[in-house]
């Protein structure tokens, strides 16, 4: 069963419910962040970053420690090439059905995992400060967690439901219909549904492009976002 339909009436209910998550950015401002999960892939990736570099455009990742650990070289790659990267924990495990210590343990392995396989010196390291939680499932106590322990959770406003494959145009269009000033979207580069992120990314990055807006990371959006909550409406 796809549930795309319901994602943007949930954005509306969680947003201003949690508004210490990043759901969106500005409003007012027509940068708009592009954002990839489940990674990094060797085959998936490497096609998304063919796209990105195309339009030159940057974009967010989200990864897996695992999956880093497996791909360092992927990792590198999308680091070298100036995209944000993120933490999406170890395993794609929910936060919610791990005991804190344990979460907090898998997020602080993850950030190491990253660091190293991107080349990065301990200050920096410990900068990778942008989680997403496996399926955008968390509770108060997980969210005020990660507050505590220095981490940024980062949400969404635009999901296609790329992972369950409903094809290129559909999930593309999606991402169109829904996108506005601050959106962030979320597509999957991951084992689950990203044979089709490169090709959705490039259906869509250049028809946003002509619309004027403007592709920027998740660090940067932060940086624009220190505005009261507001429901964008559809």
């Amino acid at each position: 069963m796809q549930f795309a339909a319901l994602y943007p009436l949930l954005h509306k209910v969680l947003y201003p419910a949690f508004p210490d998550c990043l759901w969106q950015g500005n409003s007012n401002s027509p940068c708009i962040a592009l954002t990839f999960d489940d990674g990094p892939h060797p085959q998936h990736t490497e096609q998304v970053l063919e796209v990105l570099d195309r339009y030159r455009v940057k974009a967010s990742f989200f990864w897996l420690g695992r999956l880093v650990e497996r791909f360092p070289e992927v990792a590198r790659t999308v680091y070298g090439q100036g995209h944000g990267v993120g933490i999406h924990g170890y395993t794609h495990t929910m936060f919610p059905q791990l005991k804190l210590p344990r979460l907090k343990l898998e997020l602080d392995l993850t950030q190491q995992i990253i660091g190293e396989a991107c080349g990065m010196d301990e200050v920096t390291t410990q900068q990778i400060r942008n989680v997403r939680p496996p399926n955008g499932v968390f509770t108060p106590v997980v969210l005020q967690a990660l507050q505590q322990w220095n981490y940024r959770p980062v949400m969404w406003s635009v999901v296609p439901e790329d992972w369950v494959r409903p094809g290129v145009a559909i999930a593309a269009q999606r991402v169109l219909t829904q996108s506005r000033n601050g959106s962030v979207i979320v597509l999957h580069d991951g084992y689950t549904g990203g044979e089709d992120a490169a090709a959705t990314a490039d259906y869509f990055i250049p028809r946003l492009l002509d619309q004027g807006y403007q592709f920027v990371t998740i660090d940067q959006l932060w940086a624009q976002c220190r505005v009261k909550p507001q429901v964008v409406e559809a």
